[in-house]
């Protein structure tokens, strides 16, 4: 049975908007207990319950549908509809109704294309609004009690409608000065700075979020010796388990990321992910790929694997179905959006964004 569930511990990017002959026969062979989905799956509304509803089809076990679906730029969803705010206009609005109706709308857009869990809320506190680091206009807050007020209110009205949640990106990335799509950043702060920023909006979250993603950050004061946050035993292990408690399901960031291609081989990698505690191995970009990580998964010590899948196990037995699709089902939550986004923005602002937004491109690597 072990050599058969594998897959389970596997969270794969898919290649396209549809399913390629190919690339069913893998994920048939390999089963993987997770699809994470981007920009490139989506082309209409249709198209992408006909995608989800593929990959729930060829799935032995329920698997996790997965997507960023933040608000602002991290938001795939906004390449078929609106784009709505992001956590920093809603904190900034300071209104926390309109965080939690925007927990509620995310939800039940999800939920009519058949995701089961969204990868937020971030919890990261914002030390500095424009640092270099990937999370600019995703937090939450500027101080500890900002962020778990706001993050809480997103996160309890979108569980209540059914989608699994995602803390991220623990221990706590922000005071990252560098991207860890290119290059691994170092975070040199001390574990007391740590336990009163970072650490203590996670403490409130434990019992909380369904998940929790683990950053490709460098935290000396856990590690001397340069070791990525995902393949860290004393910092998903030791801390977020032992110390912090927290018995829901552990994934890694994307392992496609510059932070760890740019310093390990796929084999150590899978290695380290599921020694250090994780049971989620992300792998978002090189999808031939998984095939060889279930065969190195098959390698791996029988108590590490076993302990992976009863989480994940564990996780799937509270998975809700999606809600029946429509357009118009589609189409009423889309302009309720756009409601929120007037609400937060203002007419005005609401309406320059929108074409700003038209004349980007998606961003594919967040």
């Amino acid at each position: 049975m072990k050599g058969d569930s594998l897959g389970q511990l596997i969270m794969t990017g898919v290649p396209g908007k549809e399913l390629e002959p190919a690339t069913a026969r893998l994920f048939r062979k390999v089963q993987p207990g997770a699809f994470i989905l981007f920009g490139r799956n989506i082309e209409s509304a249709a198209q992408l319950r006909k995608l989800i509803d593929d990959l729930r089809d060829l799935s032995e076990v329920e698997p996790i549908i997965t997507i960023d679906q933040e608000g602002g730029r991290v938001s795939r969803l906004r390449l078929i509809g609106n784009e709505p705010p992001n956590a920093q206009q809603l904190r900034d609005k300071d209104d926390i109704e309109l965080i939690r109706r925007h927990g509620d709308i995310t939800g039940r857009l999800l939920r009519l294309f058949g995701f089961n869990l969204d990868l937020c809320p971030v919890l990261d506190i914002s030390f500095d609004d424009d640092a270099d680091n990937s999370l600019r206009g995703r937090c939450y807050g500027k101080t500890v009690e900002q962020v778990v007020r706001n993050a809480a209110a997103f996160n309890e009205a979108m569980r209540g409608q059914g989608i699994a949640s995602c803390g991220k990106h623990f221990p706590g990335y922000s005071a990252a000065t560098s991207d860890a799509h290119y290059q691994l950043p170092r975070i040199d702060r001390t574990r007391e700075q740590l336990d009163q920023n970072e650490l203590a909006v996670f403490r409130k979250f434990v019992d909380d979020v369904d998940s929790m993603m683990i950053c490709h950050g460098w935290y000396p004061c856990f590690e001397s010796k340069k070791t990525p946050a995902t393949l860290s035993r004393r910092i998903i292990t030791d801390l977020l388990r032992n110390e912090l408690g927290f018995d829901g399901l552990i994934m890694t960031d994307d392992l496609d990321m510059g932070a760890i291609l740019t310093g390990y081989q796929l084999e150590d990698t899978i290695r380290l992910v599921i020694a250090a505690g994780n049971d989620l191995a992300m792998i978002c970009h090189r999808i031939p790929e998984i095939e060889n990580v279930h065969r190195i998964l098959g390698t791996l010590p029988h108590k590490q694997i076993d302990r992976a899948l009863k989480s994940v196990a564990r996780f799937k037995k509270n998975l809700t179905p999606p809600d029946q699709f429509s357009e118009a089902a589609f189409r009423k939550v889309d302009s309720e959006i756009w409601d929120l986004r007037l609400a937060v923005l203002g007419e005005e602002r609401a309406a320059i964004r929108s074409i700003e937004e038209g004349k980007r491109s998606p961003v594919e690597r967040y």
